[in-house]
Protein backbone atom coordinates (compact mmCIF):
# COMPACT_ATOMS: atom_id res chain seq x y z
CA UNK A 1 0.00 0.00 0.00
CA UNK A 2 1.62 3.27 -0.90
CA UNK A 3 1.74 6.22 1.34
CA UNK A 4 -1.00 8.16 -0.42
CA UNK A 5 -3.31 5.57 -0.08
CA UNK A 6 -2.91 5.40 3.93
CA UNK A 7 -3.41 9.23 4.25
CA UNK A 8 -5.84 11.51 6.06
CA UNK A 9 -7.09 12.19 2.67
CA UNK A 10 -7.31 9.55 0.94
CA UNK A 11 -9.48 7.99 3.54
CA UNK A 12 -11.78 10.95 3.21
CA UNK A 13 -12.05 10.59 -0.42
CA UNK A 14 -13.26 6.88 0.23
CA UNK A 15 -15.43 8.03 2.79
CA UNK A 16 -17.53 10.49 0.73
CA UNK A 17 -17.49 8.08 -1.95
CA UNK A 18 -19.13 5.55 0.66
CA UNK A 19 -21.44 8.20 1.15
CA UNK A 20 -21.81 9.12 -2.22
CA UNK A 21 -22.41 5.40 -3.18
CA UNK A 22 -25.14 5.06 -0.34
CA UNK A 23 -26.95 7.91 -1.03
CA UNK A 24 -27.58 6.21 -4.98
CA UNK A 25 -28.28 3.42 -3.58
CA UNK A 26 -30.96 4.96 -0.81
CA UNK A 27 -32.56 6.97 -3.79
CA UNK A 28 -32.87 4.14 -5.89
CA UNK A 29 -34.74 2.05 -2.89
CA UNK A 30 -37.44 5.12 -2.71
CA UNK A 31 -38.04 4.97 -6.24
CA UNK A 32 -35.40 8.01 -7.46
CA UNK A 33 -32.55 8.88 -8.35
CA UNK A 34 -29.81 11.73 -9.21
CA UNK A 35 -28.48 12.10 -12.45
CA UNK A 36 -24.99 11.94 -11.88
CA UNK A 37 -23.50 11.52 -8.50
CA UNK A 38 -19.44 12.42 -8.08
CA UNK A 39 -16.96 13.66 -5.98
CA UNK A 40 -16.62 17.36 -6.83
CA UNK A 41 -13.27 18.22 -7.98
CA UNK A 42 -12.74 21.51 -6.50
CA UNK A 43 -13.20 20.00 -3.24
CA UNK A 44 -10.67 17.52 -3.56
CA UNK A 45 -7.62 20.20 -3.76
CA UNK A 46 -5.66 22.24 -1.76
CA UNK A 47 -3.46 22.04 1.75
CA UNK A 48 -6.82 20.54 3.57
CA UNK A 49 -9.45 19.56 1.41
CA UNK A 50 -12.91 18.44 2.47
CA UNK A 51 -14.33 16.08 -0.60
CA UNK A 52 -18.02 16.84 -1.39
CA UNK A 53 -20.49 15.19 -2.97
CA UNK A 54 -22.24 17.16 -5.83
CA UNK A 55 -24.96 15.60 -6.90
CA UNK A 56 -25.58 17.10 -10.23
CA UNK A 57 -28.21 18.91 -12.51
CA UNK A 58 -32.07 17.46 -12.73
CA UNK A 59 -35.24 18.08 -14.36
CA UNK A 60 -37.65 19.49 -12.17
CA UNK A 61 -39.30 16.98 -12.79
CA UNK A 62 -36.73 14.81 -10.82
CA UNK A 63 -36.21 17.41 -7.99
CA UNK A 64 -40.10 17.20 -7.22
CA UNK A 65 -39.92 13.34 -7.53
CA UNK A 66 -36.65 13.49 -5.22
CA UNK A 67 -38.71 15.85 -2.66
CA UNK A 68 -41.38 13.09 -2.60
CA UNK A 69 -39.47 11.10 -1.50
CA UNK A 70 -37.22 13.09 0.83
CA UNK A 71 -40.58 14.00 2.47
CA UNK A 72 -41.58 10.26 3.07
Amino acid sequence: MGMAERSPVAGRIRDAERARDGLRAALKGAGSTVPSPALYGVSLVGDFPRPLVDLGRCTPQRARRLAEVVRG
